[in-house]
């Protein structure tokens, strides 16, 4: 008897540990996109066909460059304000009327570009109305209390919320898109049930939480966009590098090619998201030990790191060898192409594995500046050497060129390390 005891304190423990709950909860947000994913790939392109499926795909990378405007960095430095801040409601009440109001002034901002690129100066051809009625999820993006769930530590209400709008967004593709015509309402529904549920979770916030909204003057939301500057244009390098490819691509290839590469770079995207989610699940606790212990700290960062390779080695291996059972179960057919490129790409989560210690590392100890200057310089790369590449090579010359990147990345870094702070490259390295 007590041995069992015994054996469910340390296992209870492990569970309470809040790095652990807040991957947990992260993971769950991200595995319910994955899910859906992966459940309305095959119904997509069997209803409205790869090419189709590709303009889908194309419209929602340059909603997700645009997101990146209206995210301005809030998603990484306020959750650090609102745990500080946790017991003080004035604070709180402030800090999410500064950051929803510049987040939805940013949307509107980045509207009023796509309808002046589309209608405007008439961009954006073979795609303008998808991307157009792609514009709610800037609005969806604005809405989204993930930074405040996370700071005031409450994760397990905002998974759960996610999860709903992610089957509400399902629930509208089986109803409503059914032939290629219809694509232009994918982003649209993906947008519109994010925007409805977030609604939900900010009316919870005001009248569960009791955290006032109100308008605050503009020399308040302008002095939070100044100081989110580097986090911002940092994130949108990372994003354009990760991301931007398949836009790239799109001015060199057919459609039917976007749509085969879509395929493949959506699954390694998503499973790219698994070092990403480290960063967030150790930040809170990583940032505390910095302060405390460096010792403690880079002993701690040192076993996720290796952890994490071990994870990242396995996912890509599986992939790899999955490539084509998983084209298969998507697609319901075998896309020979698309097959290529995700064996091509399945390199990609362990490689961009490699970098999680250094990219905690400069978020911990608050390197906004160098963390910008390693985000230009390899977002400059990838567009120089992946345009270079697929000019010769095509899809393929994208993938090769997307490798090389995240290894670049993690040189990039290193590089930056030793150049200013070579304590912290030797205290982890070492």
């Amino acid at each position: 008897m007590f041995e069992k005891i015994n054996l469910l304190i340390p296992f209870g423990n492990f569970i309470r540990n809040k790095s652990l709950q807040n991957f947990l909860f992260l993971a769950l947000i991200q595995s319910s996109t994955v899910l859906i994913s992966i459940i309305s790939m095959p119904l997509l392109i069997q209803s409205i066909g790869a090419e189709q499926f590709g303009w889908v795909n194309l419209s929602l990378s340059v909603i997700i460059v645009f997101n990146i405007l209206v995210g301005f960095g809030f998603n990484l430095s306020a959750p650090r304000e609102v745990a500080i801040n946790q017991s003080n409601k004035e604070e709180l009440s402030q800090l999410v009327s500064n950051v929803f109001s510049a987040k939805l002034l940013l949307a509107l901002f980045s509207t009023g570009i796509i309808l002046v690129g589309a209608y405007g100066l008439n961009l954006f051809q073979g795609y303008q109305t998808i991307l157009v009625l792609s514009v709610f999820m800037l609005f969806s993006e604005a809405t989204f209390p993930l930074w405040f769930f996370q700071g005031m530590e409450k994760m397990k209400l905002v998974s759960v919320a996610t999860i709903f709008s992610k089957l509400l967004f399902l629930m509208g593709l089986v109803l409503f898109v059914q032939q290629p015509t219809q694509s232009i309402w994918v982003n649209f529904l993906l947008g519109i049930s994010g925007l409805g549920v977030n609604l939900s979770l900010l009316l919870y916030i005001h009248a569960v939480l009791e955290i006032r909204f109100f308008s605050p003057p503009f020399s308040s939301i302008w002095k939070n966009l100044k100081d989110n500057f580097l986090l911002f244009f940092s994130n949108l390098a990372s994003h354009i590098s990760i991301n931007g490819g398949l836009i790239i691509l799109s001015f060199f290839s057919s459609a039917a090619t976007l749509g085969m590469y879509s395929l493949a770079e959506r699954v390694v995207m998503i499973l790219r998201l698994f070092p990403a989610l480290i960063i967030q699940a150790i930040f809170p606790n990583a940032a505390k030990l910095y302060q405390a212990d460096q010792r403690a700290f880079f002993s701690f960062l040192k076993k996720v790191y290796l952890g994490t390779l071990t994870s990242g080695a396995l996912i890509s291996i599986g992939t790899y060898l999955a490539a084509p059972w998983i084209i298969q179960v998507l697609s319901r057919g075998e896309l020979t192409d698309a097959v290529d490129y995700l064996r091509l790409l399945a390199a990609i989560p362990f490689l961009a594995c490699l970098n999680v210690g250094n990219q905690t590392i400069f978020l911990v100890t608050d390197l906004k500046d160098l963390l910008f200057r390693a985000s230009w310089m390899f977002c400059a790369y990838m567009i120089c050497t992946s345009t270079i590449l697929i000019h010769y090579f095509g899809a393929a010359g994208l993938c090769f060129g997307i490798l090389s990147t995240e290894l670049m990345v993690f040189f990039i870094c290193l590089y930056l390390l030793y150049r200013h702070k070579k304590e912290l490259l030797y205290g982890f390295y070492s």
